[in-house]
């Protein structure tokens, strides 16, 4: 009896289920399996200062497949055809492999199975297109072609730690991640269906949103400046077998950052690459030595406490300062030597005993000097990452009576490369302090979402005496000092060497951090840079012979292509004229080049309907001609941006290498030639 009432009961539910609440039920159930889930925004590019790319988004295709969608007739007469091109064309498995996976999953009711997970081309999508099954489409024959995009450098591990990463748990470093919000873009919205094994199929529905593209971002990074910096940096590290080193190229003016490299060997000691910015970041933070004794005589010839034709006795090299000896470079010292001197010869003894002297019983008026140069803060550089300053407080329990005299030459103290360039930045610009900068715009086509202009930290960190006899002490050091091995005819270079012993394990050891810091050229002063060198082997491991040959490397390369260093080499070349007062467009992609006449009211008109077209002027409007790809022939991208170059070729398979800026120019393979896969196309870009 009471079986019969359950079982009743039971029944009654059901029948309530599906006919009186079914249409409640039906309205839940699709709530669950459908959903509007987020679509991915197109990231946005990041350029060099002249327009090179750094960074772009290429469009790349996952293949994915409903096999419930075909027909039974159509399944068995083409599932042999389209296993046997699908095993020749990812060869990961064989063609009766690929049979079974399709069949299983049709049996199963799987409606959305990843045909494979590499990703293709557009070209590549577009052969898939025609096979069988694949032809029928979305609706007739389940296909899937998801957009996924692929973050491309066309100058490969240039910049890399510079330009950085970021990863899908948000994590990263660089300009990717530090302007990531600007990047991203804004996700659209498209409606999803839930289906077997959790997986989500994209369906097409008139609410859905689309994504805003990422905003463009415009660095002030050259190209050429920073294969220049980190070629010369590697060779050095490799040379001296160095743990790691840092290049800063920084325009005097402006404050712009033109080239910023950092090398480490790697853990294996097999090489070194970009993994961390020692120039900016907490690892970078450090003693600098004998580089900070600009700051030093900044501050004495500030106070009007000494001349620079004054004597002073620096003795036989070694100095005691109350419970600690202080020692020169030079064995058995330099003697009696006049200021000017003192900072020429880097010696310590003189540095320190010139700022005890003055300073010793008042050296928070020191610091004054440290603070209106700004070097007790960060910068506010617009990388994530930078490092605090740390400077010893008079009256703490840090303070001792040997402070003021080691810190007075660069120890007992914490700066980072960045922050020591920024000061001698300030002298080469006659004592106006501007802040370092890495990125000038953000923007979309045509339209500028913001700027950055040059931002002046401090008007004159010193009297323009002082900062001319600060210039004379720099240019001194290059003539008759300690970086004599790097003066040169054709121009002047004005600097400092630095060589501070290394702190490890609460120890000075025998290992050293070498640098060499200045501007160029000395005259007329338009770039500033530091070399950094860690703890590089061998004799002789004195900033002026480790890290002041990279500097005058740099600086002769930069010397030789800046036209405006040597005008002599300006070019008379013409720019190529263009028909009428049309705008200068050559080739690219249909509906871009399209919606730019259409925006400017430019008549513009179709021969025939293509993805690639090149123009033709007619009538004062634009004729759109068919630039069609084959996948198998070598593409015309001449006329193109290099991002639409970039799509075509690396879809049809070839490497890129290119030169200059603009527009293509010319392609090393001729056009409608047999292309192989990995072939190397070379672009003049003009």
């Amino acid at each position: 009896m009471a079986t019969t009432l359950i079982a009743g009961a039971i029944f009654y539910r059901i029948s309530t289920i599906q006919w009186v609440e079914g249409e409640k039920w039906q309205e839940i159930s699709e709530d669950i399996h459908l959903q509007y889930r987020p679509v991915k925004a197109t990231r946005g590019n990041i350029y060099s200062s002249d327009g090179s790319l750094l960074a772009t988004s290429l469009p790349f295709y996952r293949v994915v497949l409903d096999p419930s969608i075909v027909s039974e007739e159509k399944f068995r007469a083409n599932i042999d055809s389209l296993s046997t091109l699908l095993a020749g064309f990812y060869k990961d498995k064989s063609a009766t492999a690929y049979r079974r996976m399709i069949q299983d999953a049709r049996v199963s009711g799987k409606k959305y199975l990843i045909i494979n997970r590499k990703h293709i081309g557009y070209q590549e999508k577009l052969a898939l297109m025609k096979w069988p099954i694949l032809r029928e489409g979305r609706l007739g024959g389940g296909v899937i072609f998801e957009k996924v995009d692929q973050r491309y450098r066309p100058f490969k591990n240039l910049a890399g730690r510079t330009v950085g990463f970021l990863n899908e748990d948000q994590y990263g470093v660089g300009i990717e991640y530090s302007f990531n919000e600007y990047l991203q873009g804004k996700n659209g919205e498209s409606l999803f269906q839930k289906i077997a094994g959790g997986s989500w199929k994209p369906l097409h529905d008139a609410d859905d949103v689309k994504p805003e593209d990422g905003y463009d971002i415009t660095t002030t990074l050259d190209i050429n400046i920073q294969d220049v910096a980190e070629s010369a940096l590697l060779r050095q590290l490799m040379n001296k077998d160095a743990t790691y080193g840092s290049v800063i190229v920084m325009e005097v003016a402006t404050g712009h950052i033109k080239a910023l490299a950092n090398l480490e060997k790697n853990k294996k000691g097999a090489g070194y690459g970009e993994y961390y910015n020692y120039g900016v970041g907490e690892q970078g933070l450090t003693e600098p030595g004998s580089t900070f004794k600009l700051l030093s005589m900044l501050a004495l010839l500030e106070e009007g406490k000494t001349n620079l034709n004054d004597s002073i006795d620096t003795g036989n090299g070694v100095y005691r300062f109350y419970d600690r000896s202080m020692r020169d470079a030079k064995t058995g010292g330099f003697g009696k030597i006049t200021v000017r001197e003192v900072f020429e010869k880097s010696s310590n003894i003189g540095v320190s005993r010139l700022v005890n002297d003055h300073f010793g019983t008042s050296p928070s008026n020191f610091l004054n000097y440290v603070s209106k140069a700004g070097l007790d803060q960060p910068l506010g550089f617009q990388l994530k990452g930078e490092a605090i300053p740390f400077f010893k407080k008079p009256g703490t329990k840090t303070w001792y009576g040997t402070t003021l005299p080691w810190m007075s030459i660069g120890y007992e103290l914490k700066v980072t490369p960045l922050q020591t360039l920024t000061l001698y930045n300030a002298i080469a610009n006659n004592g106006k302090m501007v802040k370092p900068m890495i990125v000038q715009q953000i923007s979309k086509g045509n339209s500028v979402k913001e700027t950055f202009p040059t931002e002046v930290i401090q008007k004159q960190i010193a009297s323009k005496k002082t900062i001319q006899q600060l210039q004379s002490l720099l240019e001194g050091v290059v003539e008759n000092g300690t970086a004599r091995n790097i003066k040169n005819e054709n121009y002047k270079i004005a600097g400092k060497t630095g060589t501070a012993q290394k702190l490890i394990d609460g120890k000075y050891t025998q290992t050293y951090y070498t640098s060499f810091v200045g501007y160029f050229p000395a005259e007329n002063p338009k770039y500033s840079a530091i070399v950094i060198i860690d703890s590089p082997k061998g004799f002789q491991a004195y900033g002026g012979d480790i890290s002041a040959p990279v500097f005058k490397e740099i600086a002769d390369k930069i010397h030789a292509q800046d036209l405006e260093l040597s005008p002599e080499k300006k070019s008379t070349k013409k720019q190529p004229s263009y028909a009428s007062d049309l705008p200068y467009i050559q080739a690219g992609l249909t509906e871009d080049l399209q919606m730019l006449c259409n925006k400017f009211g430019i008549s513009n008109h179709y021969q025939e309907q293509e993805r690639w077209v090149k123009s033709r002027v007619s009538n004062k409007s634009i004729q759109w001609i068919s630039n069609k790809v084959d996948n198998h022939q070598i593409p015309d991208v001449t006329g193109m941006t290099l991002r639409d170059a970039l799509h075509v070729l690396e879809s049809a398979g070839l490497r890129v290498q290119y030169s200059g800026k603009g527009r293509v120019k010319d392609q090393s393979l001729t056009a409608g030639t047999v292309a192989s896969k990995d072939q190397i196309i070379k672009l003049v870009l003009g």
